[in-house]
């Protein structure tokens, strides 16, 4: 057995599209698994090669549980950053996942993950709203504009998500659900005509705000990339990284306005131009 499957980052949430939005990203995480009769080796490369490569790796633990044993070497290798909001742990699952032969990778993301959407997006690719139905994950594509690319602003500062969900209330006001829903259903319109798009339809309520606290610096970058001409911003998932959504001849400028802001505001860090990933996880069978 010899498989190399490619996942795509995701970025959810996409300001109130909380825990049910996500968009796959040109950004990969590549897994290669040969079978290895004389047991587990683990060989990453690229971001999260520090992690520990033994039994405990994720992708060796999702591999394992497809598969039933773990007479395999795997071979990882990463663009996406760790802990910045980019659906990391789903796409390499899902990726680890379909390298074993799942018949659907999906579930294994959703399973490490815990909610659906990064996973979804990293598997089916393209926009994506996903939710869980009697117990199971379901997702569905959305229409998104072609001429939409994201300008995404990556700090060197790691965020764990489940610190970041640790600042979340257990209740929310009637009133914030209602804007939310309202937003998230102008953000729908915008995402699929990209000239429909408000910047208000990026706002939230749920998540953002109380996120602060943990990054004090993102309500300027999101700002600032409003201000050089992205059509909306908001929080990557749950951060730190934050995400401009632009018109495909705007998206250059903005990059480089975001680089400048992140030097003004002393933030280390990258900013990437990217097109949204349509095709999700991909399969090469080699023998």
């Amino acid at each position: 057995m010899h498989r190399i499957a490619r996942a795509p980052a995701s970025s959810a949430n996409i300001g109130p599209g909380f825990d049910a939005l996500a968009v796959a990203l040109k950004l990969y995480v590549e897994v290669e698994l040969t079978s290895r009769p004389e047991g587990l080796l683990v060989v990453a490369e690229g971001h999260g090669a520090n992690l520990a490569a033994g039994p405990s790796h994720l992708a060796a633990r999702v591999a394992a549980e497809v598969l039933g044993h773990d007479r395999f070497e795997l071979c990882v290798r990463s663009q996406i950053p760790v802990a910045r909001g980019l659906g990391s742990s789903a796409s390499l699952a899902v990726a680890a996942a379909a390298a074993a032969g799942a018949k659907d990778p999906f579930t294994y993301g959703f399973a490490v993950d815990g909610h659906p959407e990064n996973a979804a997006a990293s598997a089916m690719g393209g926009l994506v709203v996903a939710a869980v139905v009697d117990g199971a994950p379901v997702a569905r594509h959305l229409r998104l504009d072609p001429d939409i690319r994201f300008v995404v602003v990556v700090p060197d500062k790691q965020l764990a998500t489940s610190r970041a969900r640790g600042t979340l209330p257990e209740m929310v006001p009637h009133e914030d659900a209602a804007f939310n829903l309202g937003r998230l259903g102008l953000l729908v319109a915008g995402l699929a005509d990209h000239t429909q798009l408000l910047a208000a339809a990026g706002d939230d309520r749920l998540h953002q705000d109380q996120r602060r606290p943990l990054f004090p610096e993102a309500p300027e970058l999101l700002a600032g990339l409003r201000e050089a001409g992205a059509l909306t911003s908001c929080w990557s998932g749950a951060g730190s990284s934050v995400l401009g959504i632009c018109n495909v001849d705007d998206a250059g400028a903005v990059a480089v306005s975001a680089r400048s802001l992140m030097a003004q505001l002393g933030l280390d860090g990258e900013v990437l131009e990217l097109e949204a990933d349509l095709g999700g996880t991909v399969v090469q069978e080699l023998f």
